[in-house]
């Protein structure tokens, strides 16, 4: 491996860790592409395992045995090393997961070539906190959805915190985000699938009744935190499903949300 211990913070490929928020990351020019931070040995490794590319690593002395595992097939990768005081005063936080890793990012698929053999997919319209988009991507792939489609609007599932919650199933779910809801609707019935929009709807199916005659294919279709589903992702909607709930509660958090209606849909 190349190891570098860490002398000096001013050197330029610290700065992936220390001067770049995550949206600079996504958006930086060099390389092409942009960056993410990949934080564990077990997200680094599904980061790895995925096809991703290391650009370079952060960890204590003690996690070397981690980063040597973790590159196998990318020996040549900077390994950059300090102690815990020097670390914390780079990233700003205490690291107590071992190693971190700035990984390029992968090209995003087309939408058409992530549906082409999916028959259940989650659809995540404008979710805006990252806990909630990692806890939705870890629901999709504990109980098996085939994919995971985000609209422009919605949280980057590569930040830091949605790769973390999802324990880096983001890394091995395949996902895209999702053109206009006008070219969306017509993507998604041309390959076969239903839209089924989770809503406050006196008018929706309720979850169990809808389940048992599903379709073969679904796209189970969820809105962001508070307002729920736009008006355009209705009307997008072929059938509109909703959890009954009791005590006068009326809805579940949207991760919440995920993990019951993705079990129902493909446990039937």
């Amino acid at each position: 491996m190349r190891i570098l211990p860490i002398t000096s913070l001013e050197h330029p490929d610290l700065q992936d860790y220390s001067r770049l928020t995550d949206v600079a990351l996504r958006r930086k020019l060099e390389p092409a592409g942009g960056l993410y931070m990949a934080e564990s040995e077990k997200v680094v490794a599904r980061a790895v395992a995925a096809g991703h590319v290391p650009r370079s690593m952060l960890l204590q002395e003690k996690f070397l045995p981690q980063a040597e595992r973790l590159l196998v097939d990318h020996p040549d990768t900077p390994v950059f090393v300090g102690s815990e005081e020097l670390l914390e005063q780079l990233t700003g936080y205490r690291m107590h997961r071992g190693v971190l890793a700035a990984m390029h990012r992968p090209e995003l698929p087309s939408a058409a070539s992530v549906l082409e053999n999916a028959k259940t997919v989650l659809v995540l319209e404008d979710i805006v906190d990252h806990t909630n988009v990692g806890a939705a991507f870890r629901n999709a792939a504990g109980l098996g959805a085939d994919a995971v489609l985000v609209t422009e609007r919605c949280a980057d599932p590569l930040y830091r915190r949605s790769v973390r919650v999802s324990m880096g199933t983001v890394l091995q779910v395949p996902w895209t985000r999702l053109p206009s809801w006008q070219e969306s609707r017509e993507l998604f019935h041309e390959h076969g699938f239903e839209i089924a929009g989770l809503a406050l709807d006196e008018h929706a199916a309720p979850l169990q009744d809808y389940a048992r005659e599903r379709p073969e294919r679904v796209a189970l279709l969820l809105g962001t935190e508070g307002d729920g589903l736009t008006r355009r992702a209705l009307e997008a909607a072929d059938r509109t499903v909703i959890i009954p709930m009791l005590h006068g509660v009326d809805s579940l958090n949207v991760a919440a949300t995920s993990a019951v209606a993705l079990y129902a849909l493909l446990n039937n």
